[in-house]
């Protein structure tokens, strides 16, 4: 998993998921995510994700 190394404290505040999302155009690539609903998803969840999209 990737993980920022130098920062003072490993967890952050949680902070409030509202809102319209922004950003929903691919970048780059033909591939990509889009989240039906809120809410949150770890690291682990992400790399399974970009695993399984390059294969």
């Amino acid at each position: 998993m990737l993980q920022p190394k130098r920062t003072k404290f490993r967890k952050m505040h949680k902070g409030r998921n509202r809102g319209l999302a922004q950003g929903t155009d691919v970048s780059f690539g033909s591939f990509g995510l889009k989240a039906v609903g809120r809410g949150r998803l770890t690291a682990r969840q992400i790399e399974a994700a970009r695993r399984a999209m390059t294969r």
